[in-house]
Formats: structure tokens, C-alpha cells, sequence
């Protein structure tokens, strides 16, 4: 392993194009798409085979660092402070920006391998054969991307043209190649030329070069990020407060690191890889990873179907019952159902951007949160209550907390609950109970070996998760200091 090599993953995207599946507070990358494992647990085992965990670091924004910290726990001793958190999503430039200034901070002669913790990769072998060839030409000051393949006429993905003439540098099967241009993403003859052509590669979005030339390049072209950077910098090393370097992060222009540089830059590299690649970013990429069936479906979950050919339907806990479909997806989840063509599943972000402005909740969060000490439900609302199903794991136990605005009443249902209310700490048994005042402290606990199952009730004016002071947490998110 190159000792002066770091993976960056990428995690601040929101996968909007994944709805229902996906929601903004649990966008794509925490899903089990394929496999046992969500798209980040695979993304770090990927990058392991390259660099130790030490050296990777996660670039996310606070609303998702939490269960990010909880899908990663396997390494939360090596990631403990390789949180990279970006105030807000401001697209992959300032994210990468960000990233290669604490990096040369920690390393002057840092290597970034940069990549997404929403991709599907099979061929680890292949992948790591990709990054050492790519982190040869970036200690040359190149900036690397890797090129995949077409297997079809796609329109939403950008195309890379190299230029084949020149050959840079080659190693285990791989060439890297000067790019010869970028190109936006094709209408459907533009990528039918580019596929017959030949010479044209996806854009994979995943990247290698030195961290100060990325930071160099910055400088040239995109010179308020690089002005920012540096304004950060420097009130990291007054010690400001991160509000502070917060205000100017958020100032900057949301711009992708391909427009941004790549675009832009005479060191632009690719290697056309020979792994099989995909972004799933909507549901008609889902039968590229998938098993389909010998009409051409993709069926997860309980589903019953009649003559239905070339479709994807996907049932998270009711029966789904479809017939005759031909190219459709059809998605259920307990609060939402979504029905398109294949053709149109690009267009799913619309329909979040609408609930977004309609503030629905649906674009948000799913009925179902999961946290690192089990879960909730929310069973049911309406002003001035909530009612959710909470579930502890055995030894699991949420934060010593405290809420303004609203009381809660718990009641158990199934397991064994520990109780910390003000002073007192108690137990509570199946059908027993207890009220939280509003501004007290409390904590719920799971002593025993099964897992516990309580009925929250809140009442009060505000009953927002935000409503929330912590004074004592076993999973490192903020708490307020003792007084």
C-alpha cells in the first residue's frame, strides 16, 4: 500500500432520484440495494483492499454523520476523527476542496482516492489494479478518473473522450490516457453515435491526484473556493468556532468537481477500467445489479405477479399484486407508493422537489428511523401529539436527554425498560408505565437479552426531533456540557 494514499468517500448525496427508498435523512448510500451490507459498508470493505482504515475519511453532512457513525461502527475507533462535515451540501467541489485542505494539513504529500458511497462495484481485484495505476499518475501531478465502458446508449450519465494516441502510463491491462474533452449528458442519438463510435467512457465520478494539486488546480480555476479554503484554514488554526467556517463554506457556489476543474484542466486523466460499474441512481439502473427474471423483472419483497415483463417492483411490507405491466416500476413503502415508466424514473427527483416544497414529510424520513441504539416508529400525529413504537436493542440505551417543548408517556409492551427520570432511576415491566415531564432529564434503557418494545405518546406545541438537549450519549453525538 502507498503510504501517503487516502480514500475520501463521498456521503452528503441524498439519492433523490431513489425515491420512495431513499428519503434526504436516509438517502441511498445506507440501503441494502444488494447484498447483506448498505452501499457504505460496501463502499469502506472496497477501499480497505487499498488503503487501512486510518487513512479513510467520510465526507457528509451533519443530518447524516450520526447513522453514517452507526452503518461504520466495525471501524469507529479508526474513523473516530475522520469525519470531514460539510455545513450543507454545497455538490462535490467544495466537499473535495474541503476534504484536500485537512488532508495536506495531516500530510503535505497526500494521494486522495475519491469516490462515491452510493456505487455498485464488482471486480475488487480490477478496482484495486484501477487505483494503484491511477495513484502512479497522480504522483506525476495528474488528476485521474476512471472511465467505464458503455453497455448501452445511457442519457444520464457525462461521456469522456481520451485521446488513444497518447498513452501515459500502463500497468496490469490498464492505460491511462490525456482526456481529450468532457461531455455533458447526451440526448438518446448523441449516446447511440457515441456508443457506435467507440472511444467514448461514463464518467464515474470516481477520481485520484495529490490533494495540493487538486488544491492547486482549485486556485486556477475556481478561485472563491480556493479563497474560502484558505479563509477556513486560517480560522481553524485561531481555533473559531466552526459556526464560523460554516458561514463561509455555505457562501460558496454548489458546483460538481467536474465543471468545477476537470472540465478546466490540462492534467485531466482517465483510465478506461474493465470492473462492472453502476451509480444506481434511479430505479430503472436497479436491473443492471439485480437478479431478473426470465421476463426481464426485478422482484423484491412480497410480490405477486401476472404477465408482467421488463418491470421493477419493489414491496418493503404489504403484498404487492401487479399484472401485465410492461416497463414499469411500481416501489411501496409504508407511507409512500411510487408508479412510473422505466423510461421516466430520471424524473422521480421532480416529485421530491415538489414534497419538499410542500414540506411533506415523506421527502425527509421514512415511518421507520433507525438509530444506533434500535429504532422508532411514528404510529400516528396530528397537532400536539405523536405516537410512536420504540424499540431498544439488549444493552442498548439512548442519550441522558432533555426536551423544551414536550412531555412524553412511556408503556411497555414486550422486554425489560431502565428508567432514568430526574433523580430516580427504576424499572419497568410489560404494561407498566411513567410520564416525562417537559425539562427534565431522562434516559430509556434495555438491561436484558431481548429486545424492548415501549409505545411513546408526546404532547406539546413543538415535536420536532431537534427538540432535543443531550448531556451524556454513548455514540459521540453532541452534548451539552454538565453544569
Amino acid at each position: 500500500m502507498d503510504a501517503h494514499l487516502y480514500a475520501v468517500i463521498l456521503a452528503g448525496g441524498s439519492g433523490t432520484r431513489f425515491w420512495p427508498l431513499s428519503r434526504h435523512l436516509y438517502p441511498k448510500q445506507l440501503l441494502r440495494i444488494t447484498g447483506d451490507e448498505t452501499l457504505i459498508q460496501q463502499t469502506m470493505r472496497r477501499v480497505l483492499g487499498c488503503v487501512p482504515a486510518k487513512r479513510v475519511f467520510i465526507s457528509t453532512t451533519p443530518a447524516q454523520a450520526e447513522p453514517i457513525r452507526f452503518q461504520l461502527s466495525e471501524w469507529k475507533d479508526e474513523l473516530q476523527d475522520n469525519f470531514i462535515i460539510e455545513p450543507e451540501p454545497r455538490n462535490t467541489a467544495p466537499a473535495i476542496a474541503l476534504a484536500a485542505n485537512e488532508l495536506v494539513r495531516r500530510d503535505p504529500q497526500a494521494v486522495m482516492l475519491v469516490l462515491p458511497a452510493d456505487h455498485v462495484i464488482k471486480g475488487d481485484r480490477r478496482f484495486r489494479a484501477a487505483v494503484t495505476l491511477g495513484g502512479k499518475l497522480a504522483a506525476t501531478g495528474r488528476l485521474v478518473t476512471f472511465g467505464i465502458r458503455p453497455s448501452r446508449p445511457e442519457t444520464g450519465y457525462g461521456y469522456i473522450q481520451p485521446n488513444l494516441k497518447v498513452r501515459l502510463a500502463s500497468q496490469s491491462g490498464l492505460t491511462g490516457y490525456p482526456v481529450k474533452r468532457f461531455v455533458e449528458k447526451p440526448d438518446a442519438s448523441t449516446a447511440g453515435r457515441y456508443l457506435r463510435a467507440g472511444g467514448y467512457f461514463w464518467n464515474s465520478g470516481i477520481f485520484v491526484w495529490r490533494a495540493s494539486d487538486i488544491l492547486e488546480e482549485l486556485t486556477r480555476h475556481q478561485s472563491a473556493i480556493a479563497r474560502a479554503m484558505r479563509t477556513i484554514c486560517g480560522l481553524q488554526d485561531v481555533g473559531a468556532t466552526g459556526s464560523e467556517a460554516a458561514r463561509v463554506f455555505r457562501r460558496l457556489p454548489p458546483i460538481s468537481i467536474d465543471h468545477a476543474v476537470m472540465e478546466r484542466s490540462s492534467r485531466a486523466t482517465v483510465i478506461p477500467v474493465d470492473f462492472r460499474w453502476s451509480d444506481v441512481g434511479n430505479w430503472s439502473s436497479l436491473e443492471e445489479v439485480a437478479q431478473r427474471s426470465g421476463a426481464g423483472n426485478v422482484f423484491s419483497g412480497n410480490v405477486v405477479d401476472v404477465d408482467s415483463r421488463n418491470s421493477i417492483i419493489y414491496a418493503d411490507q404489504r403484498l404487492v399484486a401487479t399484472i401485465g405491466l410492461s416497463d414499469m416500476v411500481v416501489v411501496d413503502t409504508p407511507d409512500a407508493t411510487l408508479i412510473c415508466p422505466k423510461a421516466r424514473s430520471q424524473d422521480v427527483k421532480k416529485v421530491v422537489e415538489i414534497l419538499k416544497k410542500q414540506g411533506a414529510p415523506e421527502h425527509l424520513e421514512h415511518r421507520t428511523v433507525f438509530r444506533p441504539w434500535g429504532s422508532y416508529t411514528v404510529l400516528e400525529e396530528g397537532p400536539g401529539y405523536k405516537v410512536k413504537r420504540v424499540t431498544v436493542d439488549p444493552g442498548g440505551r439512548l442519550s441522558l436527554q432533555m426536551h423544551h417543548q414536550r412531555s412524553e408517556h412511556w408503556v411497555v409492551i414486550a422486554g425489560t425498560a431502565q428508567v432514568t427520570c430526574g433523580d430516580r432511576v427504576f424499572t419497568l415491566g410489560v404494561s407498566d408505565s411513567t410520564a416525562i415531564p417537559r425539562q427534565t432529564r431522562h434516559r430509556l434503557e434495555n438491561p436484558g437479552t431481548e429486545t424492548l418494545h415501549i409505545i411513546e405518546v408526546q404532547n406539546g406545541p413543538y415535536l420536532g426531533e431537534d427538540d432535543i438537549v443531550r448531556f451524556q450519549d454513548d455514540y459521540g453525538r453532541g452534548v451539552k456540557r454538565e453544569s
